[in-house]
């Protein structure tokens, strides 16, 4: 399982409305902090996240991944929104 296929995994508990995960590593090649681990992008749309502020979202999703965000994980922008937030 890669770390995309994983991250869903982990996140798969908030029942994600729309969940798009981006390995952006290539764009960070010889990084001099990144020797391990990637560059991610992760837009998530939960019900979870009614009435939560952006930084109770972002913990959820670090609280998630767990010791990915230490070993697989270099960098992750998160755009964490519930349903309303969502213009369609």
């Amino acid at each position: 399982m890669n770390t995309v296929q994983l991250m869903r995994q982990k996140l798969a508990f908030l029942n994600p409305e729309k969940i798009e995960i981006f390995d952006q590593s290539s764009k960070h090649l010889n990084h001099p902090g990144a020797k391990s681990g990637g560059h991610y992008s992760l837009i998530i749309v939960s019900s979870e996240f009614d009435g939560k502020s952006t930084m109770a979202r972002h913990r959820i999703v670090y609280d998630a991944l767990g010791r990915m965000m230490y070993e697989d994980i270099h960098a992750l922008s998160i755009k964490a929104y519930t349903s309303k937030e969502i213009i369609t």
